[in-house]
């Protein structure tokens, strides 16, 4: 997996073909009602699987979503990835939640 680019202040990490397959995945999955594909896309940039390049904002931005719409375990795992993350990271990660659900075309990433 190789990273291809990071973005300023923000810590953007730039994902690869597979990992972008991946995402669209998941997307495809929630927008036919799997809540659990947002949890899934959190453990993915959580642990830089399935694709992804492991980004604690993206993994926290994702947790924090699913967790908004009630997904339980993602509320705990937001917390274990808060922990590694700076306030700043959290800030950041946050507002990209708030963005992600303020957009209706959910964009990704």
């Amino acid at each position: 997996m190789q990273l291809k680019a990071i973005e300023g202040g923000a810590g953007r990490i730039e994902q690869d073909d597979k990992a972008l397959v991946t995402i669209n995945e998941y997307m495809r999955e929630y927008e036919n009602g799997s809540l659990d594909a947002l949890y899934d896309l959190g453990v993915a940039f959580s642990t830089g699987s399935h694709g992804c390049c492991a980004d604690m904002i993206e993994a926290h931005k994702w947790f924090n979503i699913a967790a908004s719409k009630g997904h339980e375990e993602a509320a705990w795992c937001r917390a274990d990835v808060s922990d590694e993350m700076t306030a700043r990271e959290i800030a950041e990660a946050q507002r990209r939640a708030r963005e992600w659900l303020a957009d209706g075309s959910r964009k990704v990433a």
